[in-house]
């Protein structure tokens, strides 16, 4: 079990789970804004809170909820949480995916923890989105953080 850090009591995420507050990207804001004392409670949890993280993601279908989810996995490895490159097979339920939020942070991710099977998808992406049409609504472009990872891909595989 997860035990709170801070005060912050995980019983909470009962009636209030994980990205409920999230405010996704709109005209004036090209980015998404989080619950930053629930990232940061996650965060400091590291491993203890994957098995958590991680039924999220596999349950849910709640953009929101799925974009803070991986937020806090991107975080969670900048921090030195172990085991995040082990979750690719749930990472994946995600390659095919149109939503760009959702591309962007499984882009980082997947520039991250470099597991093999993660570059077909991410050029599959790439390609997916250079043949639909621009939206005007669209407030960012997730091509850019998508061809990051593959240039990561590539370009650490020619280091000696």
């Amino acid at each position: 079990m997860i035990q709170p850090i801070q005060n912050y009591n995980i019983n909470q995420y009962n009636t209030h789970p994980v990205g409920m507050s999230v405010q996704m990207p709109n005209g004036q804001r090209n980015y998404c804004l989080f619950n930053q004392q629930e990232v940061d409670y996650f965060v400091n949890q590291k491993e203890n809170a994957l098995p958590y993280l991680t039924n999220v993601l596999q349950t849910s279908n709640n953009e929101a909820q799925i974009t803070e989810t991986l937020y806090i996995m991107d975080r969670m490895i900048e921090n030195g949480t172990k085991g995040i490159d082990k979750l690719y097979p749930v990472f994946s339920r995600f390659n095919n995916t149109n939503s760009s939020n959702i591309q962007t942070f499984l882009a980082g991710i997947y520039r991250k923890i470099q597991v093999p099977d993660a570059f077909g998808p991410l050029v599959r992406m790439l390609i997916q989105n250079s043949q639909k049409p621009n939206n005007p609504n669209q407030t960012f472009d997730p091509n850019e953080e998508i061809g990051g990872a593959i240039l990561s891909y590539i370009s650490d595989r020619w280091r000696s």
